[in-house]
């Protein structure tokens, strides 16, 4: 069993339950981590035998672009992509955070993780 793991996907989108975050947007930073079999690939050095993780990073940012009221959406879609498309993955772990989020203090970043498994 292998990891790979996408660190710090930034993005800007407009997740939100509130309008105003409809119209002005927000950044985002997403952590992505994978697992499967990686033995293999290790042994054929091709692509096509390993997870691809420039398609996990298209994933998210399609997944990202889809505006959504809740983090939990957006993960729980990209968690869904991921088992649906790249079938080498045996389990996957997101965390979406909203950068600066709009709740009324000082706080760096709210952040949502799920994972799910085949």
């Amino acid at each position: 069993m292998g990891v790979i793991t996408l660190k710090n996907i930034r993005t800007f989108a407009y997740h939100g339950c509130l309008d105003e975050e409809s119209k002005i947007g927000s950044e985002y930073q997403v952590d992505l981590k994978v697992s499967g079999d990686l033995s293999h690939s290790a042994k054929t050095d091709e692509l096509k035998d390993t997870i691809d993780y420039v398609h996990l990073n298209h994933i998210v940012k399609q997944e990202m672009a889809i505006r959504s009221k809740l983090l939990e959406t957006v993960a729980d879609r990209i968690l869904t992509r991921i088992l649906s498309e790249l079938i080498m993955v045996q389990q996957a772990e997101v965390e979406v955070s909203k950068i600066n989020p709009p709740i009324g203090g000082n706080v760096a970043m709210v952040t949502v993780s799920m994972q799910k498994s085949r």
